[in-house]
């Protein structure tokens, strides 16, 4: 018995779908397998997008043995047993050996390492399978001797195409007619979210329990139900699906989409993220990319915690989508964010600075003599409750802008503001200016 994914793995370069930015005419990976030139690579992508496929392809069209390991079942023991395996068909058959690891991220350095020497003396053409980010899970020392390709997860067209052929080979396994609805083929690559062995199976199932009558299956929509129920769109919880994502949502609503950042959230909720960490990010948006443009939208952010708090999934979720509909439309200020960089940039740059004298505390009779305390302002006692010219700042450091309110939302009259006690400033000690 083969699986159904297994049968109908292509044989040529053209019968793999979805993938023509790596193996479209005169496409380099489409050149090397065209040639036979083998070489040692990396492929990153989705589940079900052809990894297995194009390792495999490239030992079929080189005359090369095909070795493959599991990282998540295999250790250093079973590197070297596959290692000597391929130095024996190098040194018997004169042929090549493509070493296939799967979920290759699933390896530690060292397990990693194993392979460096190997790679360096063509013992095997090592290739690599991962759906995780290469640049994070895989030791630079292999990534310089494999070329990384990307494959993308396949569009609803393209997994037609594998849901069409699939029900052709079910059809003649039963040497029967298989009945399915257009729509409901549809609705299976939909699904499928574009993994191509997922749709395969959901064929492969509903035609299993669909009811034969008169040489014809007829697939219901009832069995496609039953097949696809719980079937979730990709997330992968601290994998790229899930930074892209949240990636996506808050520059959403950096953008002012609400409509965009509507989706993106609704599409991490779909794929099973925790509401909470979402409102943490909210939270975040609302002081980093709205500030004090708006300040409600910080409280709206809170607001909709609370309620999440108090009223949980799916109730709760309402209160999010509202409170990320009020930041995307809500006006834009990342003046405090960028104020508060700086500032730490200073206090991690310039150390220790002493307080000045007029600003320090005097509970006692001794730090009064001192002279803690001062001369310090009581800016109440002052005109318009402002000490004109008076330094808050470190004496060695001098006075600082740090915050640019931004000419949007309430950070206008902040801005008018700050400009006419600057003025003030100016007037109390002439010749001085804030340092940028």
């Amino acid at each position: 018995f083969r699986p159904l994914a297994d049968r109908m793995r292509p044989a040529t370069p053209d019968e793999v779908v979805g993938q023509q930015h790596v193996l479209g005419e005169g496409k380099p990976l489409r050149r090397a397998l065209e040639s036979g030139a083998l070489h040692s690579m990396v492929l990153w992508g989705p589940p079900g997008t052809g990894k297995t496929t194009i390792a495999r392809l490239m030992a079929l069209r080189s005359d090369a043995a095909f070795i493959t390991l599991s990282a998540v079942l295999s250790g250093v023991k079973d590197i070297r047993e596959s290692v000597e395996k391929a130095r024996y068909i190098r040194q018997m058959e004169n042929r090549a050996t493509v070493l296939f690891v799967d979920e290759v991220h699933r390896f530690n350095k060292a397990q990693q390492d194993a392979f460096l020497p190997h790679i360096e003396d063509g013992t095997i053409i090592f290739v690599g399978a991962t759906t995780e980010n290469p640049s994070f899970e895989l030791n630079n020392a292999l990534l310089s001797r494999a070329r990384v390709y990307v494959l993308k997860s396949l569009d609803n067209d393209a997994i037609r195409l594998v849901v069409d052929r699939a029900i052709e080979l079910l059809a003649e396994d039963l040497n029967a007619r298989v009945d399915i609805d257009e729509t409901l083929r549809e609705r299976i690559a939909t699904s499928a979210d574009g993994d191509a062995r997922r749709a395969i199976n959901f064929i492969e199932t509903a035609v299993a329990l669909a009811e034969e009558q008169d040489r014809a299956v007829t697939i219901s929509e009832t069995n496609v139900t039953d097949v696809i129920a719980g079937g979730s769109r990709r997330f992968d919880k601290g994998g790229d699906q899930f930074y892209d994502q949240i990636s996506a949502l808050h520059k959403s609503v950096r953008g002012s989409s609400p409509d965009a950042a509507l989706y993106w959230f609704a599409r991490m909720v779909d794929g099973g993220c925790d509401p909470v960490y979402i409102l943490r990010r909210v939270a975040r948006m609302a002081s980093e990319d709205i500030g004090n443009a708006d300040p409600r939208a910080l409280r709206i952010a809170l607001d909709a915690w609370e309620v999440y708090d108090r009223l949980g999934s799916p109730e709760g979720e309402l209160a999010i989508a509202q409170a990320i509909v009020y930041l995307a439309c809500a006006a834009k200020s990342n003046a405090a964010y960028t104020a508060f960089n700086k500032a730490t940039e200073d206090a991690r740059k310039l150390g220790t600075q002493e307080v000045p004298a007029h600003l320090r505390n005097a509970p006692t009779r001794l730090m009064k003599k001192l002279g803690h305390g001062k001369a310090y302002r009581y800016a109440h006692d002052e005109d318009d409750a402002y000490a004109a010219g008076e330094n808050y700042f470190p004496e060695s450091m001098g006075p600082r802008r740090y915050y640019q309110p931004v000419n949007r939302g309430l950070e206008q009259k902040i801005s008018e503001k700050l400009a006419r006690l600057e003025e003030l400033d100016k007037r109390a000690r002439p010749g001085t200016a804030k340092k940028k």
